[in-house]
């Protein structure tokens, strides 16, 4: 008798466990009935999560051992739900109040009481943030996350420097890292806030290259939203798109850390899903290795067609995370790799995954920073994907993708994988315009000062914007660059402009532009993909400027993003700027935003302007 227990157990157990995964689709709603977008959506206990769209809707992947559903979203109270049997979950979350979370606290403590479980509580036990009589959320430290210290930039006088320079930036991990921080109730740091990095995440309808160069520029000139008196100038750069048909066979080595900090859900679990969205996109002809590193480093995947995506797939199944971090030497194995099947006409290129915590093997920066540097003049550029939260190195991994002439993402959700990989997949990788460089000239007879707002990071010599060998960014095929200079017109006060000396050598000199309706001229220097050699050309920009409604809607929503930057960084140039400024003018430019991306956006402002002003900490 006992034997035939254990039997029908067995049947039982392996009957369970062979049960397929399968997909939950549901819609959460506020207690309106109204559509909650960017609600974070996961398993409880660990287990790839998702985040509802503009309407509301989310689809989920759940295991046949998942017993829960966890439902978070900054104002609102965390919910927790058993796996319904069928494939539907529709979801009412409810807005945070001192009445509604002291409920909820009290409901919890009943429930924990011995004897007493509370049925409607049973899956609802979330760490939220702890309430108090001020309604105020705290905010979580991020005592092990680093970032680059950012001075801001301000105005200089064109009368005494009236050329600047910076370096292109296609780069939007400061957005999607100040979404994490924002979705999980926190306001992100100031130094995580790299404005060009936000602005450049959205895309924007610039006109397409219509002449022998790769790059194309767009220029706006309007009032400034936020400082009265002052002029915005828009400037937009856009690279020539390439049909996936017509690019280069890719040489790509997957570089994964597999060590223990990447062992949290957010971790190696989605960089597993987000590298089978890149796997469907690859061709026959594209060649994909894959190294994993931990406290060792070694070969997972020998090179293998991008045909053969089960064996892909199955190899990225195998990972798992433990150990200390080598990432120096998985570094060194992954462009071995590379070299040894190196395409001279192909897309050569690593592909690092990893939280950024480099804590055993080529640990010095400089020392990373050389290899990969002697790599890139070799052909071989580096993308750097960072995952993760707590330990998460973003000063790291941007310099380290800046350095290897590739671009540097933040990946928080499936979603953004989803953009990365599939919808922006020849941006991310195939480079079309290599070591972009901005230089502007201001004419002093049109303009007292400007302000280029954000850039820190890529600001450049005037002299290096004619040295070759100095590196900048690169543009990827479709790729736009967006950069917002805000301008003190000639004869304008401003608080911002500080008395200087007249110069006693150039007061007299001849301008021979003073009576031209030149306002500033732009010079653009890039390198074709397989040369070393620069291109230059220019653009003069007329003093023309017309009213903010009748802008497109590029410039109004690029302005939108920009003053949210300026909120969360405190800047002492926001003026007037407020949240709700924000979200009106982000409202009015939405265009089509199929993906929604727009709509997500107006939803983290009114999360920050909620976690703001609960704190009554706003940022001055």
């Amino acid at each position: 008798m006992k034997t035939r227990v254990i039997i029908l157990l067995a049947i039982v157990l392996s009957a369970f466990a062979l049960r397929p995964d399968r997909i939950i689709n549901g819609t959460v709603k506020d207690g309106a009935n109204a559509p909650i977008a960017g609600v974070s959506v996961s398993i409880q206990g660990g287990g790839a999560g998702t985040v509802t769209d503009r309407t509301g809707r989310f689809s989920i992947r759940i295991p046949n051992q998942a017993r829960a559903l966890v439902f978070k979203k900054a104002g609102y109270i965390p919910l927790t739900m058993p796996v319904p049997s069928d494939s539907v979950l529709n979801i009412v979350l409810t807005q945070k109040t001192l009445k509604a979370e002291v409920l909820a606290d009290e409901q919890i403590k009943q429930s924990e009481q011995p004897g007493r479980v509370s049925k409607s509580l049973a899956f609802n036990r979330v760490a939220s943030a702890p309430a108090t009589f001020s309604g105020a959320v705290m905010q979580m430290s991020v005592p092990t996350e680093s970032y680059k210290p950012i001075n801001e930039n301000g105005f200089l006088s064109v009368s005494q420097q009236p050329v600047t320079t910076f370096s292109v930036d296609v780069d939007r991990a400061a957005y999607s890292n100040v979404r994490r921080f924002l979705n999980n109730g926190q306001m992100p740091p100031e130094d995580a806030v790299r404005i060009e990095e936000m602005i450049n995440y959205f895309d924007y309808d610039y006109p397409q290259p219509a002449g022998e160069h790769p790059v194309a520029i767009t220029t706006e000139t309007t009032d400034s939203p936020w400082n009265p008196g002052l002029k915005l100038v828009h400037i937009g750069l856009q690279a020539r798109s390439v049909s996936t048909e017509n690019l280069p066979a890719s040489n790509l080595v997957f570089l994964i850390d597999v060590s223990g900090s990447m062992s949290e859900t957010n971790k190696l679990p989605l960089l597993k899903q987000a590298f089978k969205l890149l796997v469907d996109q690859l061709r026959a002809e594209d060649k994909i290795s894959i190294v994993a590193y931990a406290g060792s480093a070694g070969m997972v995947l020998s090179p293998t067609s991008g045909s053969e995506k089960k064996t892909i797939k199955d190899a990225l199944d195998k990972l798992e995370a433990g150990g200390s971090t080598a990432g120096g030497e998985g570094i060194e194995l992954a462009y071995d790799l590379a070299r040894k099947h190196f395409l001279p006409k192909g897309n050569n290129r690593v592909i690092l995954a990893t939280d950024g915590d480099f804590n055993v093997g080529i640990s010095n920066e400089s020392e990373l920073q050389k290899l990969i540097e002697e790599k890139r003049k070799a052909g071989i550029f580096l993308s750097v994907m960072g995952f993760g939260m707590g330990n998460y190195k973003d000063s790291h991994v941007e310099t380290l993708a800046d350095k290897g002439n590739g671009n540097y993402a933040y990946i928080d959700n499936i979603q953004e994988a989803r953009k990365e990989f599939v919808q922006e997949f020849g941006g991310t990788l195939f480079t079309i315009a290599k070591d972009v460089k901005i230089q502007i000239e201001f004419n002093p007879a049109h303009v007292a000062a400007y302000r280029l707002i954000g850039y820190e990071n890529r600001a450049l010599r005037n002299d290096e914007f004619n040295d070759d060998k100095k590196d900048a960014g690169d543009m990827g095929s479709g790729h736009t660059v967006t950069a917002i200079y805000e301008i003190v017109p000639k004869g304008a006060e401003s608080v911002y402009v500080k008395t200087t000396d007249t110069l006693k050598y150039q007061q007299n000199r001849t301008l021979t532009t003073s009576n031209s309706g030149e306002m500033m001229t732009i010079k653009v220097r890039y390198k074709k993909a397989d040369s070393e050699k620069s291109v230059l050309f220019d653009l003069p920009v007329k003093t023309e400027s017309v009213g903010f409604e009748k802008c497109s809607e590029n410039l109004r929503f690029a302005s939108a993003v920009a003053e949210f930057g300026l909120l969360l960084r405190g800047s002492e140039y926001k003026g007037k700027a407020t949240y709700a400024d924000v979200i009106q003018r982000a409202r009015n430019a939405f265009g089509k935003d199929e993906e929604g991306y727009r709509s997500e956006f107006v939803q983290l402002v009114k999360a920050a302007q909620s976690l703001d002003g609960s704190q009554g900490t706003a940022r001055k």
